[in-house]
């Protein structure tokens, strides 16, 4: 009966931790590092961990539920999949990682000749607007 009880409890954490995770990427609302995540989600679930997160991140990308944005010198950022296509801006100074609604299109026009474009991606570097007021 004991035991029961306990496989409930591990059970029920885990389900309010992964929770925890989604809320985290919910409110950011932009692509988000596993140590941003922890510390997020940390409000909601004090006690949870670094492996929990890289394990529930790895769950949802396998899910669809999160897709991955890789970035030149940086570790992967992740961000909830089905969003319509966008470009990212990456703050040089907090290292966060924000979405940029919109697209200059036309890229086509600048590939070499005879090349097919199948994907793009822009990213805009610089200091985010939280960055730049401290200064």
């Amino acid at each position: 009966m004991q035991r029961k009880t306990q496989q409930r409890k591990t059970r029920q954490r885990k389900t309010q931790q992964r929770a925890a995770i989604r809320r985290a990427f919910e409110r950011a609302d932009r692509p988000l590092s596993p140590q941003e995540v922890l510390a997020a989600a940390q409000g909601d679930q004090p006690g949870l961990g670094i492996a929990t997160v890289y394990r529930n991140v790895k769950a949802f990308v396998e899910r669809g539920w999160l897709r991955s944005v890789g970035l030149p010198g940086v570790p992967d950022r992740y961000e909830v999949a089905g969003k319509d296509h966008h470009h990212h801006f990456h703050c040089r100074t907090c290292d966060g990682v924000f979405e940029v609604d919109a697209c200059p299109g036309g890229v086509e026009t600048i590939s070499p000749a005879g090349f097919e474009v199948e994907s793009h991606e822009i990213i805009l570097y610089g200091v985010c607007e939280s960055c730049a007021a401290a200064v």
